[in-house]
């Protein structure tokens, strides 16, 4: 004997609404359309050329490659700071005003560097994960801010 309590949990409200139909309310189609070669009881649902869902297609990241990615995102952090303090220890020498603008020119380069490279190499090599892997570890070798790790002048 099952209460009315223990009913009540296998339905929902509205389930002995008269107005609810079961069963498929799609009419059925042509012999020769696309349902022709489904198996019996399947039937296609949607339009032709309607909805399609382009990041289905892509491969998304794998757990060890999103890590190594924020791993060599925060080195190339790392060596934007790396550089930015290095550069700041370096005296302009020069005196001229033209030598001066390029001095600083070059320097703020050498500090948005890292961060360009990082960012030209993940969004040029979209679909080729082999390529983008050996330009951000080439980067990381080629990047490393020297005036920060060799402690070029005063401080």
């Amino acid at each position: 004997m099952t209460s009315s309590r223990d009913d009540d949990a296998l339905g929902w409200a509205g389930d002995d609404d008269p107005t609810l139909v079961s069963g498929s309310t799609n009419p059925p189609e042509p012999a020769d359309g696309p349902a022709a070669d489904l198996p019996e009881g399947w039937a296609v649902t949607g339009s032709p050329g309607g909805y399609v869902d382009a990041p289905a297609g892509k491969a998304a990241l794998s757990s060890p490659a999103l890590v190594g990615l924020g791993i060599l995102a925060g080195v190339y952090l790392l060596y934007t700071i790396g550089w930015f303090i290095g550069v700041g220890r370096i005296e302009n020498p020069l005196t001229d005003p033209l030598s001066q603008f390029m001095f600083s020119l070059g320097t703020w380069l050498a500090v948005a560097a890292p961060l360009v490279w990082f960012a030209a190499s993940y969004w040029l090599t979209r679909g080729m994960p082999r390529l983008r892997w050996t330009w951000l570890i080439l980067g990381v070798v080629l990047l490393a801010p020297l005036p920060f790790i060799a402690g070029t002048g005063g401080l």
